[in-house]
């Protein structure tokens, strides 16, 4: 990432619970979710919460930034992974008004996920086999470009111009989750017309599957 950028004083983070970290915050709440990540996952991959890198960003000035400037900035200022340091961009873009829900670089992009009580091999199936896909999925001829059993499938989806990343995870005793990421659509009507839609399959889904 050699994207040229304005030149920011790094921003030194004390030690979790350290009240003077961030003296500007009257008070530190925890931000539960953002760019569909939850605090929890960002604070293990990248060992600060939400709202500890959104307060790094409010004092470096990103709000005058540009997506690709936040992230650079993320990346060599504070080490944060490159996927990671995207995803904390979106998120603050969100946060702040800079960007609209659901939107990202590449487009629009909605995700929904469904716990369903049947071994991930079973709810796998149901994917990967056409059959079985038309008995739930209301717009069944999809495309697989790629697809590793029991983990993962990469869709272009029917109308040809967006794709999905479908990921399976098993979660103990006989239950398994899909996930289902709808990416590159076109606004953020569309968006959220896709997070309805995907909400309704994984729940006829999981009826057929009772």
């Amino acid at each position: 990432m050699n994207l040229s950028h304005p030149t920011i004083q790094p921003t030194t983070v004390k030690k979790k619970g350290d009240a003077s970290v961030f003296p500007h915050m009257k008070k530190k709440e925890r931000v539960g979710k953002a760019a569909g990540v939850s605090d929890e996952a960002v604070y293990k991959r990248t060992g600060k919460h939400w709202h500890e890198w959104f307060a790094i960003l409010d004092q470096a000035g990103a709000q005058k930034m540009n997506h690709t400037q936040i992230a650079t900035y993320l990346y060599e200022e504070h080490g944060c992974p490159g996927w990671w340091s995207q995803m904390v961009t979106v998120g603050y873009e969100q946060e702040r008004g800079l960007r609209e829900k659901h939107e990202r670089p590449s487009g629009y992009e909605i995700s929904r996920s469904k716990t369903i009580a049947v071994p991930i091999a079973k709810l796998y199936q149901v994917w990967q086999d056409k059959k079985s896909r038309n008995q739930w999925l209301k717009d069944s001829d999809i495309t697989v470009r790629k697809a590793t059993a029991n983990k993962s499938m990469r869709v272009t989806w029917v109308d040809g111009k967006t794709s999905l990343d479908v990921n399976f995870y098993s979660k103990g005793d006989g239950k398994s989750q899909v996930t289902v990421q709808h990416q590159k659509l076109a606004s953020a009507k569309e968006a959220e017309r896709m997070q309805a839609y995907w909400g309704k399959q994984l729940e006829r889904l999981k009826e057929m599957l009772k």
